[in-house]
Formats: structure tokens, sequence, C-alpha cells
């Protein structure tokens, strides 16, 4: 019986391959090879995997770190060959590899080869390419940096306002008047765009359909968590979902020496928890349950952010059960008058 762990490094332009072959409980000798990131590359890959005897089945593990885009091209290949693949976070598998003092593409592969070998039975495979998926992270991503730009310019003009006479600033308003326009228009395109591409694919509508029933989500809230979690393609707990937008307190304690406060971890999705932000007060203005529960979180002492973190805590939770349970949200929250 033949097992076979691969650790690729992948770059812009080529990717580095290290190769552990275990036979009969042997460990085989390390082989690493180099292919450049494109189709031509790739048929090699493919062409040096039959000579090493890699199987293209539940035998084999490849793992590679997310790079963003830069891997998709080997996502494709594995997903189009049935070969299991592991997308990695890059600061766990960096921190995984414990003190480094060398690195380079070669050395970075061989890590990675040596932690599929040494964490294969607890690694779960990352699910396959969709193509619908992808088209829909690369509009909400270009949706985001339109945004950014379109905030700059209006908050350069609001600077500006202070600054100058009221002439010269009437002038700069009217020369960008164009650029914001285009903008706006541009992220108005391509909105309409994602909920096409939702509207196509009947799973992701689906689920969709479910996460607006939740109160604080909203069309572009939807599709980014959508785009997060890859469509819950593999089942997310509410309180993996929350951690990983960064709204769930910590205990920082140690011994006797160490008594921080309860805090939310630096690492998380930023971007998920700004835009979570709208929502939740959306939710608090609207719903007499998440008022309420706003209201008990000020008065146990919390400072408006806490509770505000409390608020979108409780709007994943409820986003990752109406998901797993497939079914609309049920307000069974009930305003008692006396």
């Amino acid at each position: 019986m033949q097992k076979n762990y691969l650790g690729i490094d992948v770059s812009k332009l080529s990717f580095d391959v290290s190769l552990i072959v275990v036979v009969n409980g042997r460990k085989q000798p390390l082989v690493i090879s180099q292919f450049a990131n494109n189709t031509g590359g790739l048929k090699e890959f493919k062409n040096w995997l039959t000579a090493h005897q890699v199987s293209f089945d539940e035998h084999s593990l490849l793992v590679i770190e997310n790079t963003g885009i830069y891997h998709r091209p080997i996502w494709n290949f594995c997903t189009t060959h049935l070969l299991p693949v592991f997308i990695g976070n890059a600061a766990d598998l960096k921190w995984s590899f414990g003190i480094a003092r060398t690195k380079n593409d070669k050395v970075d592969s061989m890590r990675l080869c040596e932690y599929a070998y040494k964490n294969h039975e607890d690694i779960k495979p990352t699910t396959g390419l969709n193509k619908a998926l992808i088209t829909l992270k690369d509009l909400l991503s270009n949706r985001s940096k339109l945004l950014r730009q379109k905030n700059a310019i209006k908050q350069t003009l609001n600077e500006l306002k202070v600054s100058n006479d009221k002439a010269t600033h009437q002038l700069i308003e009217k020369l960008n008047k164009a650029a914001l326009e285009g903008l706006k228009t541009s992220i108005k395109l391509i909105e309409a765009q994602m909920l096409v591409l939702v509207k196509q694919d009947d799973a992701v509508f689906a689920n969709y359909t479910r996460m607006l029933s939740v109160p604080g989500i909203g069309k572009i809230t939807a599709i980014f968590i959508i785009c997060c979690t890859n469509n819950f393609a593999i089942k997310v707990t509410g309180k993996q979902l929350a951690n990983y937008a960064g709204v769930v307190p910590h205990e920082h304690k140690s011994g006797t020496s160490v008594k921080g406060r309860n805090r939310v971890h630096f690492m998380a999705n930023k971007d998920l928890k700004a835009i979570l932000t709208m929502g939740a007060l959306s939710a608090i203005n609207t719903y007499p349950e998440f008022r309420a529960y706003y209201e008990r979180k000020m008065s146990e002492g919390k400072k408006h952010l806490q509770a505000l973190n409390a608020i979108k805590n409780k709007i994943l939770l409820r986003v990752a059960s109406v998901v797993n349970q497939q079914k609309l949200y049920e307000n069974k929250y009930q305003v008692t008058c006396t």
C-alpha cells in the first residue's frame, strides 16, 4: 500500500513540490521538483505525479498555503483530477512549523509536505473549486476596492472644505464629481451582477434566502458570508463563524500575574466584522428582541462597542443555525405590555 503526501509552495510564476511516499509503512526519501504556474507546468506536474505512481484518490494528500489567487490553478487541477487537497491558512501553517530560520520556496514546500505527512489523520480536504463562488469573491473584492476609493475621495473633499475657501472647494468638488459618479455606477453594476450569480446557483440562492430572513443580515452581508464560508461547504457552527468575524471575547489570564479583561482576538476577518456593524445597528433599531438584548448588556456595565459585538455574535449564531437546519428564521420574541 502506497501513501503519498505532497507539499506545494506557490508563487506567481512557479510552484515548488515536495513528495513523501510511504510504502508498506516505510517512509521513502523526499523528492523535490519545480514547475511553471501555468497550463504547461500543470501538464508536466501531472506527468511527474504519474511517474512517481501518485494515485489521484484518498491515498494521496496535497497541502498548499492560501495565497489569495496564485494557488487557484492548482486548486482547479486537484478538483478536476479528484486529488485531495488541503488549502491551509497561512498564519496557521507558519506557526505549526515552529522556529524557522531559513525561508525559500523549496524549503517551504518541504515543510508543507512534512505537515501533510504528520497531520494527515486530522486534516479534512478542502472542497472542490466552485468557479461561480470564485467569480462572486472577485466581484466582492472589486466592490470593496471601489468603495475604499470612493470613501477616500469623499474624505479628501471634506478635509479640503475646511482648509480652502469656498470657490476652491467647489472647483475641486466639481472636478471629482465624474469620478464619484463613475465609482457609484460601477458599484451598483457589481452588486447587480452578484445577485445574478447568486440566483443562478440553487444551493447558493437557498442559503442566501435563509440568511436574509435573519434580522440584521442584508444582501451584501449574506453574499459576504457565502464567500467566506464557501457556501457552508463544510458545516460551520455559529461559534466558529463568530470567532472568524472576531466578535467573541476570550479570556486573557495566566496564573496570578496576568489578569486581563476578556477581549476579542486581533486575528479576524475585519471586513466581515465592519459590514456586520450596520446590520447590528439596524437590528437594534428595528427588532425588539435585539433592542432588549442590547439594553440588557448595557445595564450589565458593558460599553457600547462591547454590546454591539454581542449583537453581532447573536446574529451570526442565527445565521449558522438557519443554514445548518435549512429553514428560515422564526422570530418567536414577543413584547409583553404591562
